[in-house]
């Protein structure tokens, strides 16, 4: 859409001027006379100085150019909701936020602008950039552009990016010690192997004696460490390149998701985090006015698990058999009896929407209050691991320098 500066008169003949955003002149005349003005004179807008600075397009993104953040995007939502409530034009709203820290972003609304000042809708140009603008944050804008509540869409989205962000600061809060006695045993594994087990093993060869088991193995891993570390790390590079290979194929992103869901301990949180992400996109989708069927297919994509999504997809299929939401969910095999409690008392009071917001509601909180305990659920496993690298450090250094002292005694 393009901006058009008018000049018209009122009922009352008074002569009076402004602004108007429509695709083309002979659109804007008759916005103009659903508005009870007889347009004068109408010209497009020509652009401020400010507005022709901001139109100069930014470098060009690399490789190491970051992705887009949710910080930008929360950020971004919410100042378009507050420019749309006041009604700012959605061309000078969008120019006015082009400005924003992310490059990748920034070139994105570039593109949107230009898109709108060619007449495409503001969904439309936001869905040419399928990896900033997902097709859940698309679709809301849609609905709320067809609705005329373009700014409860944006708060709504705003609403959602910020329990996305909520729940990730929180997992990278629970899993920040965890890592870092990972590192540190790796670490200690290394520099035991390199510079301290060959100092016994100088030591050991003096002897001349048998040794223990537990000595030999520790020997013999350290002479793999220093003389065959490139076979190592060719062996982790192939696994890990197979591994990349396999989630890449459509069965092994479905074995990957769903053993996700079945790992211990993590598995349970995964598994609610993603059926609160289901529970609340669901509801923000059909309280925006989105038709059952389209709902489901955009939370199948927003859940980002690819066993989830292909149970969704076939619950959507079911549904458009003529079969209930109800019906499906419990044939389904996702969910918790909560969620389908929910669900059916949703359908018989026509609710749906508000109930599953509030099942969202729980399972964020016990995510939550999972993601804070995962750390005292982790630490046993790990105080496990360096006990048991100690003992076989002890025994395989100390116990042939026992034998020894017992010989010489």
């Amino acid at each position: 859409m393009a901006s058009f500066i008018y000049t018209g008169r009122t009922l009352q003949g008074e002569v009076t001027t402004g602004s108007v955003d429509s695709a083309d002149e002979q659109s804007a005349a008759q916005t103009l006379r659903a508005r009870s003005i007889t347009p004068i004179e109408i010209k497009p807008k020509q652009a401020s100085a400010p507005e022709q600075k901001v139109a100069a397009k930014p470098e060009r993104v690399g490789i190491l150019t970051p992705q887009v953040a949710i910080d930008d995007l929360v950020i971004f939502c919410r100042q378009m909701y507050s420019l749309t409530k006041a009604g700012i034009p959605i061309i000078r709203a969008v120019t006015g936020l082009a400005g924003t820290r992310s490059l990748r972003l920034k070139l994105a609304l570039y593109d949107v602008i230009e898109q709108l000042e060619k007449g495409r809708n503001l969904s439309s140009a936001m869905s040419q950039h399928p990896k900033i603008f997902s097709q859940l944050f698309v679709s809301i804008v849609h609905v709320g552009e067809n609705t005329g509540q373009l700014d409860s869409a944006f708060l709504q989205l705003a609403h959602y990016l910020e329990r996305e962000q909520e729940t990730r600061k929180q997992v990278k809060a629970a899993t920040r010690y965890p890592s870092f006695v990972v590192f540190a045993l790796v670490a200690a594994l290394i520099v035991m192997n390199i510079f301290v087990i060959p100092v016994f093993a100088g030591m050991f060869e003096k002897f001349d004696t048998e040794l223990p088991l537990m000595t030999r193995i520790l020997l013999g891993m350290s002479d793999f460490f220093i003389n065959q570390w490139y076979v190592l790390i060719g062996f982790i590079l192939v696994c890990f390149f197979i591994t990349k290979h396999y989630k890449n194929t459509q069965r092994g992103r479905l074995r990957w998701d769903y053993w996700k869901l079945k790992m211990p301990i993590v598995g349970d949180i995964v598994e609610r985090s993603l059926l609160a992400r289901f529970s609340r996109s669901f509801s923000m989708m059909l309280k925006a006015g989105v038709p059952l069927t389209s709902a489901l297919s955009l939370v199948a994509d927003a859940v980002s698990n690819a066993h989830m999504n292909d149970a969704i997809v076939n619950m959507r299929r079911r549904i458009e058999k003529g079969e209930s939401l109800g019906r499906v969910s419990s044939a389904s095999g996702l969910f918790t009896p909560l969620v389908l409690q929910m669900i059916h008392v949703g359908e018989e009071t026509g609710r749906v929407d508000d109930l599953l917001a509030e099942v969202a509601e729980f399972y964020e909180r016990e995510v939550e209050y999972d993601i804070k305990s995962l750390t005292s659920k982790i630490e046993p496993i790990l105080i496990s691991i360096v006990a048991v690298m100690v003992l076989v450090l002890a025994l395989g250094i100390f116990t042939p320098m026992w034998d020894m002292m017992g010989v010489v005694s």
